[in-house]
């Protein structure tokens, strides 16, 4: 029997997943929430004006897509995964069942936030992301414009996320 290697993502793995895969498929997480709740300080800030990215914060349900990749492609995407998302190991490596459009449930890998992280930011006011998010510009550039991004391409899936346009409308409001 052939083990099926799915791969879930919420942010810009749904759209620059960097790796190849056989199907993509629109998929729902549940008990965790897409969130900025991580300090950004490579990426999206610097260890002196540190910025935000997202992570999967305890609670709630995130709409997402999910990847399943070909046995024999599995061991260079699990290392360009764990070299993308883990340059200072904020997040957590988990297998969580999601479940694909139209219902069928498939275990995936999935970078949990870690809490107990240095960098883990936790509950911020939207008032205090925004202003982490206006001002901070790492490796891969401004923060507002992974911002930007993810809520334009998650209008693109169909997903409409309020919190995060929200959060997109204070930024530009601050910026």
């Amino acid at each position: 029997m052939t083990v099926e290697r799915w791969v879930f993502g919420y942010g810009s793995l749904m759209w620059r997943p960097g790796f190849d895969h056989v199907e993509r498929r629109p998929a729902t997480l549940h008990g965790r929430r897409r969130a900025f709740c991580i300090y950004s300080v490579h990426h999206r800030g610097t260890y002196e004006r540190p910025g935000l990215v997202l992570g999967l914060a305890p609670g709630g349900s995130v709409r997402g897509a999910a990847y399943r990749v070909a046995e024999d492609a599995w061991p260079e995407v699990y290392a360009y995964l764990r070299e993308r998302e883990q340059p200072t190991e904020t997040y957590v490596e988990a297998r969580r069942p999601v479940t694909l459009a139209g219902g069928r449930q498939v275990d995936s890998l999935v970078f949990l936030s870690d809490t107990a992280h240095p960098q883990w930011a936790g509950a911020l006011t939207l008032e205090r992301q925004a202003e982490l998010i206006a001002g901070a510009t790492g490796l891969s550039g401004p923060n507002i414009d992974y911002l930007r991004d993810l809520v334009s391409h998650l209008e693109a899936e169909g997903i409409r996320d309020r919190g995060m346009e929200t959060l997109l409308a204070l930024v530009e409001a601050t910026g």
